[in-house]
């Protein structure tokens, strides 16, 4: 069989009820119904169709791992920083340096 980039072969098959959730996220199964299912769960049959394929649709993904927020995310005020007060070069009045004798 040649790999055509359009249509690459895909020898994978989504996971089917009864097979154990690898990766936490919102799955949906063929016939349109979302679960919520976290890692080591089971994927659940259909009520009414029985077993069915899942697909990943949401990704879960926290980055909060100890209930604190990332102290990079947090926006800080710049405004009290005397650095960010100083003047351009430029405008400084002149001083002497050691070459200007």
């Amino acid at each position: 069989m040649s790999r055509n980039e359009d249509n690459p072969v895909h020898n994978e098959m989504e996971p089917v009820s009864g097979e154990h959730v690898e990766v936490d996220g919102v799955y949906t199964n063929q016939w349109g119904r979302e679960e919520k299912l976290q890692r080591g769960d089971v994927f659940p049959a259909d009520p009414m169709w029985g077993s069915t394929e899942w697909k990943l649709t949401e990704l879960e993904f926290s980055n909060h791992h100890a209930g604190h927020t990332d102290p990079r995310e947090i926006p800080h005020d710049g405004a009290n920083d005397p650095e960010n007060h100083l003047q351009h070069p430029r405008r400084h009045k002149h001083k002497e340096h050691r070459g200007d004798e």
